[in-house]
């Protein structure tokens, strides 16, 4: 197989990744993130994942390099990162009763190849009702600002849901490791 490369900064990407037990090292992928007019939230997480991965393959040829991205989407509003205590609170009462649905677009590029495999995967969380001290209290025990929706689902966030949805827990962390292992198989991987 050739060498593993994930396309992301993400400390939670890398946490997920590690589960596989394969040797992989990572690097930060400079594109733009900002979104095409009136481009779905399915196009733009896959599109994304894909640029993440193609910005690497210069720099590493023969690599299977991972790009993920991921957003929630409440309604037709797209929550993006809230990066300030004032946006989660906005974003958290917004969801307070309600579904979120997260997308996660995932690629895996082969550098050598050029082939690029893509896809997005869904996962629904149902939120409790939340009260505006409720969700003060949450964001300053966890402090989710870099996290799309303003929740940690590997942490006490999971102390906000009332049930969830989805074929793949790990997409809610933002690197389905279901379907990556699915395309790793495609391209030669050994795994158990």
């Amino acid at each position: 197989m050739l060498p593993l490369l994930l396309a992301s900064s993400s400390p939670y990407r890398r946490e997920l990744l590690e589960r596989l037990r394969l040797p992989f090292s990572w690097a930060s992928p400079d594109i733009d993130e900002q979104r095409l007019p009136d481009e779905p939230a399915a196009d733009l997480v896959k599109r994304l994942a894909r640029e993440k991965a193609m910005a690497l393959a210069t720099s590493h040829p023969d690599h299977l390099i991972i790009g993920s991205d991921q957003v929630a989407v409440l309604g037709e509003q797209i929550l993006g990162k809230p990066h300030t205590f004032e946006r989660a609170c906005e974003q958290l009462l917004a969801a307070s009763g309600n579904h979120v649905t997260f997308l996660t677009g995932l690629a895996l590029l082969n550098s050598k190849t050029g082939d690029c495999q893509v896809d997005c995967i869904p996962f629904t969380v149902n939120m409790r009702e939340l009260d505006l001290a409720r969700i003060e209290r949450y964001l300053r025990a966890e402090e989710p600002y870099d996290c799309a929706g303003s929740f940690k689902a590997e942490g006490l966030g999971v102390s906000l849901f009332q049930s969830t949805h989805g074929v793949d827990a790990t997409s809610l962390v933002g690197l389905p490791l279901i379907r990556l292992v699915d395309m790793l198989l495609s391209e030669g991987a050994c795994l158990p």
